[in-house]
């Protein structure tokens, strides 16, 4: 996978281009679950797991992104867990309405963000087929 950061100026530092990785993928992130409800197969529910979501800028900004509380577990190993639960389901050790995130935090999202974050998901959006050939160009060259 490739990306691109835009916007950028001298003024930027560290933090901004961490801040500009949790959005970009926020995005993504809000993508898909439209997606999904386009198909009329609504995510009632999102579960934050893994590391990345352990900071707790990251996790605020996926909620503001998608408009969606996020629920954070008690247990936030992430993939590997969920694996593992899928595996014992599956073989039957547990039963299939195990609960296994038991919520420890909600994070909802601040209404005085979505605003902002409406206008640079459109410009997020207009991004990917604005600059694919670019980007298909410079991984072909690296």
């Amino acid at each position: 996978a490739r990306g691109v950061v835009t916007g950028l100026t001298l003024t930027h530092g560290r933090g901004h281009l961490l801040r500009a990785c949790y959005e970009g993928i926020s995005f993504g992130i809000r993508q898909i679950l439209e997606m999904f409800d386009d198909a009329e197969a609504p995510v009632t529910r999102a579960v934050g797991v893994g590391g990345g979501l352990r900071s707790p800028v990251w996790a605020q900004a996926l909620s503001d992104i998608t408009g969606r509380t996020q629920l954070m577990p008690e247990q936030s190993i992430g993939a590997s867990y969920g694996d593992a639960l899928l595996a014992a389901i599956g073989t039957g050790l547990v039963p299939s309405d195990t609960d296994w995130a038991k919520i420890a935090k909600e994070i909802p999202p601040r209404a005085e963000h979505r605003e902002l974050y409406d206008e640079l998901y459109r410009t997020w959006l207009e991004l990917y087929p604005a600059t694919r050939a670019q980007v298909h160009r410079l991984g072909e060259l690296t």
